[in-house]
């Protein structure tokens, strides 16, 4: 079996640019991927933020969609804290009719914008689930299998689709996999978020070994991770300007994780509460064609993943572009040690 991989675009908006060039940008790179022979192009949910412009996953991969022609396109992920089940249901169940068998339904655990932004998004919702309650509720509405003891029984997801999105859970901690386990769903462990490759290993080593079977399915783990290919090492370091993300710890237990320490300490503030600050350095898998391809064969073997879905952070979008294609010639044809 060859390793697959994928990409997680978040549209970033870099200083000098707009919304318009940045989601442009993300049209012009999912059409090179499904160019290139990537396996799936996702798109990210983020609220309030200058610095990224994809806020509505659904309607962007709907675009995504009618703007290419085989590869898969989803979210990576939709907040379902946000949202009823239902209606989630009903826009990846038209997106699955508009493109049978293309479509995926990542859905994230973290809120994807600071605490304003998340009143703003449940403003006005009653009857609050926990996630693993909505994530139970949204499987079976998009798979129009609601049980008869359900509440609601007898409703229906319209349109009904042939082939309906693929639900994947992510995270980055041993909660996370073991809470896709439980529902049988793939997991994608995240190590932008947690950089820590032990805890990525223990956490998909414990998805595998806690998948509860549902159906035919069986479990699968995938890697998200930064990556950069250049022509050399040094050139690959050169555009790897250090990254950095934040980690704030609020006192009511809650966390979250968030990419500038401005952004951090805003968040403290709208939470109200007291809360403390870690800054975190993102470890980016970089270097050339050959460096890269050793380090992404090395995570596999230690982790057993068959695909990874990578994001790239260069401010030159024709380089950004080149780093993918180098990606994508370092990877072809490699067999996964499985």
């Amino acid at each position: 079996m060859t390793i697959s991989i994928s990409i997680l675009d978040q549209s970033p908006i870099y200083p000098g640019s707009t919304a318009a060039e940045a989601l442009a940008q993300t049209i012009r790179l999912a059409q090179k991927a499904e160019e290139l022979g990537y396996r799936r192009f996702w798109v990210s949910e983020h609220h309030d933020s200058e610095f990224l412009a994809g806020s509505s996953p659904e309607v962007l991969i709907s675009h995504l969609l009618a703007k290419t022609e085989r590869i898969r396109v989803g979210s990576g992920g939709i907040m379902l804290q946000h949202y009823s089940p239902y209606k989630v249901a009903e826009n990846f169940n038209v997106l699955a009719s508009l493109a049978p068998g293309r479509v995926d339904l990542g859905v994230g655990r973290a809120p994807g914008g600071l605490p304003r932004s998340t009143q703003a998004l449940q403003h006005g919702v009653t009857a609050p689930q926990s996630l693993t309650e909505k994530l139970v509720e949204l499987e079976a509405y998009v798979n129009n299998q609601i049980p008869e003891d359900h509440p609601l029984s007898g409703i229906r997801v319209t349109p009904v689709a042939s082939i309906p999105a693929d639900i994947y859970l992510l995270g980055a901690s041993l909660d996370s996999a073991q809470l896709a386990a439980s529902l049988g769903l793939p997991y994608v462990f995240s190590l932008s978020i947690n950089g820590d490759r032990s805890v990525a290993i223990e956490a998909i080593q414990a998805y595998r070994a806690s998948f509860q079977r549902v159906s035919n399915r069986t479990a699968k783990a995938l890697l998200a991770l930064p990556v950069i290919v250049a022509e050399t090492d040094q050139e690959a370091h050169a555009f790897a300007v250090e990254q950095k993300h934040y980690k704030v710890y609020l006192a009511s237990g809650r966390k979250a994780t968030v990419g500038t320490l401005e952004q951090a300490e805003e968040f403290g503030r709208q939470a109200k509460e007291s809360y403390t600050i870690e800054e975190k350095t993102t470890e980016v898998t970089r270097g050339s064609k050959e460096t890269v391809r050793e380090q992404l064969l090395d995570l596999q073997r230690r982790t057993g993943v068959d695909e990874f879905i990578v994001t790239t952070r260069i401010e030159d979008f024709s380089e950004r572009l080149r780093s993918y294609e180098r990606l994508a010639e370092a990877l072809s044809g490699i067999e996964a040690a499985i």
